[in-house]
C-alpha cells in the first residue's frame, strides 16, 4: 500500500480542527438556508467569507488586506448589509492558501472581532451598479472650501456664548446635537420663522465671502439672511424633513464641515436616493428636490460609501445603494452651515401636496399600516413599527425598566443552581441577574438594549427569536417576557413559541409572558388601567405610554397592501383570536391598525402603541413599570440585517418611525430629533456566553433598501419621521410649562383569554404546566417532555 495513503489515514484531527470544521460546516448550511448561496467541497478559484461582510462592520479595505496576504485577487464582491463577502482569486493555489489559513481566523473590527468562515463556491455574481439620479435640483459640490476657509468658519461659531441676543433665543443647547441661528430663529411652536423679529447680529463676516461665490456660481440668485449651524457627533443624525415652504425661498445650501456623511432623500412615492456628503462640500437643494423630497441622515456610527478606487473613482453623489464596491466610513464629528432666505410673501411652487402656502398642512397627515396579508409584510410591519422604535427608545425605555416582577422572579429563583437559562427578548437585562446561580445569556432583536446589557456586565447577544443561534436542546429553562405580542401574524408567533421549545433539554420549562385584551380580570383591574384614575401619563405601563389622539408613524413607512401579491401566504391577523387559515385572503378587509389610546380598555386585538420620548427620559418613570404587554421588554428578539453569522454578532440599527406631535390635535412639531437615543456603535455590542453559541445562523431581516440600517456600521436606513424638519434646524423649543416629546408607534398583538394556551398546543413535545393572569398580562409556562 501506498505509504502516503497510509499516513493520511492515521492522520487525526485535534479537538479544535474538529471544531473549525463543524462551524465552517454550519456556516454553509446557513448560507444555503438564508441567502440560497450554495458551496461546493472541491477547490475553486471563488470563495464565500462569512462573517466578511459590511453587515458585521468589516470594511472592504480591511478583508481586502487580509485576503490579499493569500494571492492575488480578481475580484472582491461584499453585498449591502449582508454578513458575507464573495472573493475570486487568480488562481486556484491562491484561493486553497486562504481556505486553509483563513478558516477561523479573527479580524479585529473596533473593539470587537468576528470570525471568518471560507468555503467554496463555483462561481459569483458581479456586483451591478444600478445608480438612480439624483433629485432634480439637488447638486453637490465637492471641495467647495478650502481647508483653511473650512478653519475660519469653524472658528467663528462661539458655542460657548449663552448670554448674548444671538444666542438667548437661537441657541439650543441640545443633549444630542449643538444648533446655533443666526440672522433669524426657527420657531417651532408655529413651524416658521418669526418675520418681524431678526436677531441682532446676522450673519457671521466669515460666510460673506463663501456666500459671494454661491451668487457669481450660479447656485443661488440672492444672498442668504438666515444660517442655522448644525454639529453632530458620530452617531447622531437627523429625521427626514422638508422645509417649511412659506418660511423660505426655493433654494437652500449646506455647507459640509469636517467629517463626511450619507444623507437621504425620500420621495412622496417611496424612491431613495442614499447621497455622499464629503467633507467641505456644497448641498444645493432648489425646486423639486427642496419642495418635494424629504431628507435626513439617520443616526449610525458607520455609513456605507463607495470605496476610494484610483483607477477608477466612484462619484460621491451618486446612489449608495444601489453601488457595488462598497465599504464602511466612519462617521467623526460633521458641522453643517445650512444657508436660507426668508421668504416674505407666500410660496407659489408647483409641489401644492406638500405645500403649506396652498392648503397643505405642514407635514402630510400619514396613514396607519394594514394589516399584513403574507410574511413578506409581516416582517415589514414589525421592522418598522418594533425593531426600529425599540433602538430609539432604548435608553428611556430601559431606564422605565428597573423592578422585576415577582412571579417571573419565582419562576428564576425555582431554577436548579449551574442550570443553563436563555431569555429570548431579554431588553435591557432585567431579568438575567436574578438568579446568580444559574448560568444565563440573554438576547434580543434590540442592539441598542443588548448594548445596555452589556454596560450592566450580562452575557446578551443580538439574534432574531425565530431563530437563536444556541444548538438544540441545550437549556434548563427559558423566558420569554413580553416579546411574541409583537409578532404580527399567528404563524409567526407560533414560531417564536417553537423556537423556545427547541432551546430546551428534556424536562425543561418555559415561561411565557403576552399582553392581555383582558386588562380586568376577577373583577380587578390590571396595574396599567389603575396608572390612568391616578392619572398619570407617562411611558411606565404594559404597552408603556400614553396617547391622546397621536398620529400614526409617517405614512411612508406604514405597509399598505391595497393589491395581495401572488406569493403571500396566508396571515392570521384577525381582531378576535385566530383567523381560520382556509380563509380566502381575497376576502380579507384590509384592515387599518388603529393607534391606541393608553390606560384605555382595548378595542382590538391588532394596534399600535405610542411611546412619548420626552428629552431623553419622559414623564412618570417612578413608580410601576406596568408590565403588561412589555413587562420589562416591550420588544421582541429579532436579528438584523447585519447581523454576523456566528452568534457573537452585532447588529444593525434600525430606526423610527415617528410621529412628533405631543399635543393631542394630530398636530405636527416640526422640530424633533428622533436622534434623542442614539443607536450605539458596531463595536460596542456584547458578546454571547461562548459555550452556548456554537450554532450559526445568518436569519437577519432581509431589507436590503435603505430603510434598513447596519449597527456594525453600515446601511443606509434612514430615520422615518412625520416631522418635517430640516438638517439645519434644531429641535423644538418648548411652550410653556410643556416638553417637547417625539412619539413612537410600536405594534402588538393583545392575546384573549385562552389564546396563549391555544397556540402552545399546537406545539409537540411539550405540555402546559400551568397558566395565570398576571397584572395584565396572559401567562403560561411549558414543560418539554
Amino acid at each position: 500500500m501506498d505509504s502516503s495513503v497510509e499516513n493520511m489515514r492515521v492522520v487525526k484531527r485535534s479537538k479544535e480542527e474538529k471544531k473549525l470544521l463543524r462551524k465552517q460546516i454550519k456556516a454553509s448550511h446557513t448560507l444555503l438556508k438564508h441567502e440560497g448561496i450554495s458551496t461546493v467541497s472541491q477547490p475553486t478559484k471563488s470563495l464565500v467569507v462569512a462573517n466578511g461582510g459590511l453587515g458585521n462592520g468589516v470594511s472592504r479595505e480591511q478583508l481586502c488586506a487580509e485576503l490579499k496576504e493569500m494571492g492575488e485577487l480578481e475580484t472582491l464582491v461584499m453585498p449591502p448589509h449582508k454578513p458575507y463577502a464573495f472573493v475570486t482569486y487568480r488562481s486556484e493555489e491562491s484561493a486553497q492558501k486562504a481556505h486553509a489559513l483563513l478558516n477561523g481566523q479573527q479580524l479585529q473590527c473596533g473593539e470587537n472581532s468576528v470570525t471568518l468562515y471560507l468555503s467554496f463556491v463555483n462561481s459569483v455574481a458581479s456586483e451591478t451598479e444600478v445608480c438612480m439620479s439624483l433629485p432634480e435640483g439637488l447638486v453637490v459640490v465637492e471641495d467647495f472650501v478650502s481647508p483653511e476657509e473650512e478653519a475660519l468658519l469653524l472658528n467663528a461659531v462661539d458655542w460657548s456664548s449663552t448670554n448674548d441676543d444671538v444666542t438667548g433665543e437661537a441657541q439650543k443647547a441640545l443633549k444630542h446635537r449643538r444648533v446655533k441661528h443666526y440672522g433669524y430663529e426657527f420657531r417651532y411652536d408655529i413651524n416658521n420663522v418669526d418675520k418681524d423679529k431678526p436677531l441682532s447680529a446676522g450673519l457671521p463676516e466669515e460666510c460673506i465671502p463663501i456666500l459671494a461665490r454661491c451668487v457669481t456660481g450660479g447656485h443661488i440668485d440672492i444672498m442668504p439672511d438666515q444660517l442655522t449651524v448644525n454639529q453632530y457627533q458620530s452617531g447622531q443624525g437627523i429625521p427626514p424633513h422638508v422645509d417649511t415652504h412659506s418660511a423660505f425661498e426655493d433654494t437652500i445650501l449646506s455647507l459640509s464641515l469636517g467629517a463626511k456623511t450619507v444623507m437621504e432623500f425620500r420621495h412622496p412615492d417611496g424612491g431613495v436616493v442614499a447621497v455622499v456628503l464629503p467633507g467641505r462640500s456644497l448641498l444645493v437643494m432648489k425646486g423639486e428636490s427642496r419642495y418635494l423630497w424629504s431628507h435626513g441622515i439617520t443616526p449610525r456610527k458607520f455609513d456605507m460609501v463607495p470605496a476610494c478606487d484610483p483607477q477608477s473613482p466612484a462619484p460621491v453623489t451618486s446612489d449608495v445603494c444601489n453601488q457595488g464596491n462598497l465599504t464602511l466610513s466612519k462617521r467623526g464629528t460633521r458641522t453643517s452651515f445650512t444657508f436660507r432666505k426668508i421668504r416674505h410673501t407666500p410660496c407659489h411652487c408647483v409641489f401644492p401636496s406638500a405645500c403649506d402656502s396652498q392648503g397643505a398642512p405642514s407635514a402630510p397627515a400619514p396613514s396607519p399600516p394594514s394589516l399584513p396579508r403574507c410574511q413578506a409584510d409581516a416582517a415589514r410591519l414589525e421592522e418598522v413599527y418594533v425593531h426600529r422604535v425599540y433602538d430609539v427608545i432604548a435608553p428611556h425605555f430601559s431606564s422605565t425598566r428597573h423592578s422585576p416582577w415577582p412571579r417571573v422572579c419565582h419562576f428564576l429563583n425555582s431554577l436548579a443552581p449551574g442550570s443553563v437559562l436563555a431569555d429570548v427578548g431579554c431588553g435591557n437585562g432585567k431579568y438575567l441577574g436574578v438568579n446568580p446561580e444559574v448560568v444565563t445569556v440573554g438576547c434580543d432583536r434590540s442592539s441598542a438594549l443588548v448594548q445596555i446589557c452589556a454596560e450592566r456586565g450580562h452575557q446578551a447577544f443580538v439574534s432574531d427569536a425565530l431563530n437563536v443561534p444556541l444548538q438544540t436542546a441545550t437549556c434548563d429553562a427559558c423566558i420569554s417576557i413580553a416579546v411574541i405580542h409583537h409578532f404580527s401574524t399567528q404563524e409567526r408567533r407560533l414560531a417564536a413559541v417553537r423556537e423556545l421549545v427547541r432551546l430546551l433539554k428534556p424536562g425543561g420549562r418555559v415561561l411565557i409572558y403576552v399582553w392581555a385584551l383582558e386588562q380586568e380580570y376577577n373583577q380587578q383591574r390590571s396595574k396599567y388601567l389603575k396608572e390612568n384614575d391616578k392619572g398619570h401619563s407617562g411611558n411606565h405601563s404594559p404597552t408603556d405610554n400614553i396617547s391622546e389622539g397621536i398620529k400614526t408613524p409617517d405614512g411612508e413607512l406604514s405597509i399598505h397592501t391595497n393589491r395581495h401579491s401572488k406569493d403571500c401566504s396566508k396571515a392570521n391577523t384577525g381582531n378576535h383570536g385566530p383567523r381560520d387559515n382556509t380563509t380566502d385572503d381575497s376576502q380579507v378587509p384590509h384592515e387599518k391598525l388603529s393607534v391606541h389610546t393608553n390606560r384605555t380598555a382595548f378595542n382590538s386585538q391588532d394596534l399600535l402603541v405610542p411611546w412619548h420620548l420626552k428629552g431623553g427620559k419622559g414623564r412618570g418613570e417612578k413608580g410601576g413599570r406596568g408590565e403588561g404587554g412589555a413587562g420589562n421588554n416591550g420588544k421582541k428578539g429579532k436579528r438584523k440585517e447585519g447581523s454576523k453569522i456566528t452568534s457573537d454578532n452585532f447588529c444593525s440599527d434600525g430606526q423610527v418611525s415617528a410621529s412628533s406631535s405631543p399635543n393631542p390635535e394630530p398636530k405636527t412639531n416640526p422640530g424633533l430629533d428622533s436622534n434623542q437615543a442614539t443607536s450605539p456603535s458596531q463595536d460596542s455590542i456584547s458578546a454571547p456566553c461562548s459555550s452556548l453559541s456554537s450554532s450559526l445562523d445568518t436569519n437577519q431581516t432581509s431589507l436590503s433598501s435603505p430603510d434598513s440600517t447596519c449597527k456594525p456600521g453600515p446601511g443606509i436606513g434612514a430615520t422615518q419621521a412625520s416631522s418635517p424638519i430640516l438638517d439645519s434646524q434644531p429641535e423644538p423649543s418648548p411652550a410653556a410649562g410643556s416638553s417637547p416629546m417625539a412619539v413612537f408607534h410600536r405594534y402588538y398583538h393583545v392575546f384573549q383569554q385562552g389564546e396563549l394556551e391555544q397556540l402552545c398546543d399546537q406545539v409537540a413535545g411539550v405540555k402546559v404546566q400551568t397558566s395565570y393572569h398576571d397584572q395584565g398580562n396572559w401567562c403560561v409556562i411549558l414543560v418539554k417532555d
